[in-house]
């Protein structure tokens, strides 16, 4: 048996797969839906959970050498948000780019999470070390 906070195992399997420079992705609950990559969907209502809460949790799991937001988070979100983030990825390469490019990282991700974050632009491309 696994010694993990994470119950979910759907989660867990998903992680299980991630090696080396590989990627997942941690998605709002407006994100689009892609058919060729593993989903599973945590969404129950807005902000339940939250992006920051499944990060919070997955950080402990794998080591996040890059992580990858759009850059469009910047300016739809305030100064609060902002730092939130910033603690959640502390100590991670966090680079910013246009949403339609991060987009384009989505179809070689192992997995996507989705929640029910209603945060502007959260989504998180996180690249395993």
């Amino acid at each position: 048996m696994f010694n993990t906070r994470i119950l979910n195992p759907a989660v867990l399997a998903l992680l299980a797969q991630v090696r080396h420079t590989n990627t997942l992705v941690i998605a709002d609950r407006g994100f689009p839906f892609w058919p060729r990559v593993p989903t599973v969907d945590l969404a129950l209502t807005d902000n339940v959970p939250t992006v920051l809460q499944v990060l919070g949790v997955l950080r402990p799991e794998f080591h996040i050498a890059t992580a990858y937001m759009a850059r469009e988070f910047k300016k739809a979100n305030d100064t609060n948000t902002r730092l939130q983030f910033g603690q959640a990825l502390a100590g991670v390469a966090v680079r910013f780019e246009p949403h339609v490019n991060l987009k384009l990282r989505v179809p070689n991700a192992v997995g996507l999470i989705r929640t029910g974050d209603t945060t502007q632009y959260a989504n998180v491309v996180l690249v395993s070390g």
